[in-house]
């Protein structure tokens, strides 16, 4: 008894964990292999894929600037007040020792520790003149962002802030998203969060009043940039339907380079100040302090690399599918025998490799399949010509509708909706074997219709169908009463 219920339960537990499983479908995979090899007709050949890096974190290939650069506390040293109150001025930031030095890298390093590492700006000396200061992250490489982007203050979160990004290498800047504690009044913008977009507004640039309030709130140290609510618009709250998020990306270029940065640059506009006057008398309460940031994504190679390397201090792609290039972005000089195009994500879960192909002089032989296309040889971008009807990289496989019969043929007949005529039989659904009487596609003309004088002549072996004469009919019905008179003879004989 004991065991039925165990088996039970283990056979319960196993339907439970694969039902947990399939709402984290694996079948649109990671794209982390780039070609394997497989056993065709010709022997061991490679099977190319859609490929593509980890992602990880990007900080800690980033190179930081501060502007203006002499914005870092500690020189001079400076001694700073608590935001929330204006008495607790025991924070002394000091450049020449350790550990009260709050530079940039402090940023980036590893959280957890107690007390918590940051960096921090110069106080607000020069109020009523903004603190203005613009944090820039530089990668010297294509980025793809797969995360939220999220920053920590350990002091009081900005009340105006800008997030922007550059793709070419910094010398022009787009804003992605915009924040105040009062939109309208900061940037004359309409408050807005990211629930407010949909799949056709997924690009506009919003203004959120989400992550400037008060030092109060339970959870004031954050800033974000949601990149999974936006990417959920079309895969869905838990990112189930990734194949439609990937189809988009493949798509629609102004979204996949939404999502793609070479930098990062965070404009600090208004430091918190708790409160709806600034203190003249103590401004050594307002400042800006991170204490970490957070930029998760993965180099951009085109789906041409699954693997990123850092090499004296800087990132590339190690190209895979006879590309070249930082991002995989061009053709190798010796496979240039179509134009470069970048893989696709479709279709899942393999993707589309789009590989670059040897330099042909002339057609060259690809064992082109001899009944499926026109030549054994390849064309001049190394795909063989396939006749009609006929498709695969060989020629070797039917499109709808044509059956393979040394060669694809189109579908003549299948005994349910296309069915041989007058006794005829599907052959292979190419063709209908007829019966010596009928002839034609689908058995259906009488085969002395194509004999001289047709169906009724002399020569077709059918006799002409003509009524019966008058005389005819009158021997008929004398034969037939006599026939009667003489069975009705039968029972007296017996």
């Amino acid at each position: 008894m004991r065991f039925h219920f165990a088996l039970t339960l283990q056979a319960l537990w196993t339907g439970i964990c694969q039902a947990a499983m399939q709402h984290y479908p694996a079948a649109w995979g990671h794209y982390d292999v780039c070609k394997s090899q497989i056993y065709s007709d010709e022997g061991l050949t490679w099977d190319y894929m859609a490929c593509q890096p980890e992602a990880a974190d990007m900080t800690q290939y980033l190179k930081v600037t501060l502007d203006p650069s002499n914005i870092t506390c500690g020189d001079p040293p400076e001694t700073y007040c608590a935001l929330e109150n204006p008495y607790m001025c025991n924070n002394e930031c000091d450049a020449t020792t350790e550990e009260l030095a709050h530079p940039p890298e402090l940023m980036f390093d590893i959280e957890g520790r107690n007390p918590t590492t940051f960096w921090q700006s110069t106080s607000w000396k020069k109020y009523p003149k903004a603190l203005l200061v613009n944090i820039t992250l530089s990668w010297n490489k294509t980025i793809e962002l797969t995360d939220d982007i999220v920053l920590t203050f350990e002091s009081g979160r900005p009340e105006q802030m800008v997030l922007e990004k550059s793709l070419d290498y910094g010398r022009t800047w787009q804003p992605y998203q915009f924040y105040a504690t009062d939109c309208l009044d900061a940037f004359t913008m309409e408050p807005k969060t990211v629930q407010d977009l949909t799949q056709h507004t997924l690009l506009d640039i919003i203004c959120t009043e989400d992550y400037s309030r008060g030092y109060v709130w339970k959870y004031d140290k954050t800033v974000r940039f949601e990149i999974k609510d936006r990417f959920a618009l079309f895969a869905g709250p838990r990112l189930h339907n990734m194949a439609s998020l990937y189809g988009q990306l493949d798509t629609t270029k102004n979204l996949r380079d939404f999502f793609t940065i070479t930098d990062l640059r965070i404009r600090l506009l208004r430091p918190a100040t708790g409160a709806t006057m600034v203190d003249e008398n103590n401004l050594s309460r307002y400042f800006y302090a991170v204490s970490d940031i957070k930029v998760q994504g993965r180099c951009k190679c085109n789906l041409h690399a699954n693997s990123c390397v850092y090499d004296k201090e800087k990132l590339s792609c190690e190209c895979e599918h006879n590309s070249t290039g930082p991002d995989c972005g061009r053709c190798k000089k010796s496979y240039q025998g179509r134009a470069w195009s970048a893989g696709s994500y479709l279709p899942i879960p393999k993707g589309t490799a789009n590989i670059c192909i040897a330099n042909n002089i002339g057609p060259v032989k690809c064992n082109c399949n001899p009944f499926g296309s026109v030549s054994d040889r390849c064309n001049g971008t190394g795909f063989c010509i396939c006749k009609e009807g006929t498709t695969g990289p060989k020629c070797q496989q039917c499109l709808p509708g044509y059956l393979w019969d040394d060669g694809c043929k189109s579908r003549v007949c299948d005994n349910e909706l296309l069915r041989c005529q007058n006794g005829g039989v599907c052959v292979n659904n190419v063709r209908c074997s007829c019966t010596s009487d009928y002839t034609g596609l689908l058995c259906e003309n009488p085969r002395c219709k194509s004999e001289l004088g047709g169906c009724g002549g002399p020569d077709s072996g059918q006799a002409p169908l003509t009524p019966p004469s008058p005389h005819r009919l009158l021997l008929l019905l004398l034969l037939g009463s006599a026939l009667l008179r003489e069975a009705s003879c039968w029972p007296a004989l017996l």
